[in-house]
């Protein structure tokens, strides 16, 4: 079938587009991990998420790397565990060494740690040597975006959290909004989501599945969502989210689920 990407991007701090749409990669393994990546990439996805402590950066890299897709047109986050203060650049490192690749677009913090302020000194330090290309974060709360950008002096482009139409929080989407940080979504097709009678009723009425309409709501938005799958129909359903949008009431909805 024919695909209905969706384009939007979201410009960062430094010059990078992050596509709103990406593929998670959290929990998948092995041959799973270079197989799911393939088909992300080859359905169209732009946007590959994973991290140090998935244990599949290597997988992710070889997939690209053989995707035949250039690796310029790619958004490639990945992430570094709070527990490296000392060896953030070696993790680094490391990581890009996994994915066959001279930086990053996106190096997350992955969750508070000890001594946040520390390693956000060594992200900085990453970015200004070209290693990544914009620095972020992950599992923060507002409180510790300001920490550490009054300490460093850099901001957090992007902060990864928990998301979905039932973890939705309006004052914490302001909170990034008002900073300008990018809030990223993940874990938004778990937990209860998929069969929420009122998400499956606008589904149900629009012809489209509950992940599609989970999907959309975030890009309607402005957060990234990170989908994952390791079926390679549901990878592909899950970005044929361009040519539909949500009606005011829809989102109104889908709010108001929290």
């Amino acid at each position: 079938m024919d695909l209905h990407l969706p384009t939007e991007t979201l410009s960062l701090p430094h010059g990078a587009e992050m596509p709103l749409l990406g593929f998670g990669t959290w929990q998948i393994k092995g041959k799973d991990a270079v197989r799911s990546t393939a088909a992300a990439l080859e359905a169209g996805y732009r946007h590959l998420d994973t991290a140090t402590v998935y244990g599949n950066e290597s997988e992710v890299g070889r997939a690209l790397a053989e995707s035949g897709v250039a690796r310029d047109d790619v958004f490639l986050t990945t992430k570094c565990p709070p527990n490296r203060i000392g060896r953030e650049l070696d993790t680094l490192r490391e990581s890009l060494d996994a994915l066959q690749t001279d930086h990053v677009d996106l190096w997350l913090i992955h969750w508070p740690g000890d001594d946040n302020v520390a390693v956000w000194r060594a992200f900085a330090e990453a970015q200004e040597a070209g290693l990544a290309r914009e620095i972020g974060v992950s599992n923060f709360d507002a409180d510790l975006l300001d920490e550490v950008t009054a300490a460093v002096g850099a901001k957090p482009a992007v902060n990864q959290i928990e998301w979905s139409p039932l973890k939705y929080d309006a004052r914490v989407a302001e909170a990034h909004r008002s900073r300008e940080v990018v809030l990223e979504g993940y874990s938004a097709l778990r937990g209860g989501t998929l069969t929420d009678p009122d998400i499956a009723a606008i589904a149900e009425r629009l012809g489209r599945t509950p992940a599609q309409v989970i999907i959309r709501w975030h890009l309607q938005h402005q957060f990234v969502a990170i989908p994952k799958s390791v079926n390679e129909d549901r990878i592909r359903s899950n970005a044929d989210v361009g040519d539909f949008e949500l009606s005011d009431e829809d989102m109104a909805t889908l709010d108001s689920l929290s």
